[in-house]
């Protein structure tokens, strides 16, 4: 029986116009085992509510067409369903799609659906919120807020920001448990990687792993500014693992005290939350067309 696939596609990820997009899958989408339909979503939150309503219908697949906050969205909608999910990566750093391997040319991507070949992966949840590629706090967080306001997005945009912000960030006390063990660090940043990636191909924890049930806490320490660019070409080539200002740890069950409320991001997209944050793995429970 042929499958019922769902495009979700955000208008505006990446910068890139999808008019087109319905047109260009309906070439390459193997119709002899999809009726596929196309929605738009009309702005943030809209493709969790549009996944939410598909996925008690009858969709079989649902697919976000859009960067990691769509993937974000779609997947959340998805949740504990048991349905399918696809990628087509049209964001500006493609953390997720990346890391699964996903083409980032949105035909290829559209034929690679055809061999319904799938991956579970785990994922995470901060409080109250899924996430599936990478969650943060601190100076990432703190970039996170300033740059959603921007027009222009990208990996350039973003540096930009981070050089303006960087020298008057002050870093932050947290106390950290991590599978019960109680560590204290004054931090730049602590990100929680499921994947590897920010996206762009910038490692932060080269090692990370979407399949091993577990997630990598990365705390990036106070630092000297001169550092900055070296870090960054360390995320580059996949060796932030080696920098004395860098310390990663695995983890299932992961609890964060800080100063007091402030940004964090999931996914890239940013939040608001208080001082304690509780975060934990939900190991293989999705399951991605790759």
């Amino acid at each position: 029986m042929k499958k019922n696939i769902i495009f979700i596609i955000n208008p505006i990820s990446g910068g890139k116009s999808k008019v087109n997009f319905p047109d260009m899958a309906a070439k390459f989408l193997d119709a002899a085992k999809f009726n596929a339909t196309y929605v738009f979503t009309e702005g943030r939150g809209h493709a969790y509510e549009l996944a939410l309503e598909k996925v008690n219908r009858d969709s079989d697949v649902l697919v976000a067409v859009g960067g990691d906050g769509t993937i974000n969205e779609v997947a959340s909608g998805i949740g504990e369903s048991g349905k399918l999910m696809g990628i087509i990566p049209y964001g500006s750093g493609n953390g997720l799609a990346r890391s699964l391997g996903i083409s980032l040319d949105d035909r290829l991507a559209v034929l690679a659906l055809n061999k319904l070949n799938i991956n579970r992966i785990d994922s995470g949840t901060f409080n109250d919120r899924n996430f599936f590629n990478m969650a943060g706090i601190g100076f990432d967080a703190h970039i996170s807020t300033i740059f959603a306001n921007h027009i222009t997005r990208g990996l350039a945009g973003y540096v930009k920001t981070a050089i303006a912000e960087i020298s008057n960030y002050q870093c932050q006390n947290y106390i950290l448990e991590i599978d019960g063990k109680r560590i204290v660090r004054d931090a730049f940043m602590i990100s929680i990687a499921n994947s590897s990636q920010f996206g762009n191909n910038a490692h932060i924890s080269p090692f990370a792993s979407l399949r091993d049930g577990l997630l990598d806490v990365v705390i990036i320490k106070p630092f000297p500014l001169y550092q900055f660019p070296i870090l960054g070409y360390k995320m580059f080539n996949r060796s932030t693992h080696t920098s004395n200002f860098v310390e990663i740890m695995k983890g299932k069950d992961i609890r964060i005290i800080r100063e007091g409320s402030g940004a964090i991001h999931i996914d890239g997209e940013p939040c608001s939350m208080g001082s304690e944050l509780r975060i934990k793995v939900k190991p293989l429970s999705l399951a991605v067309l790759v």
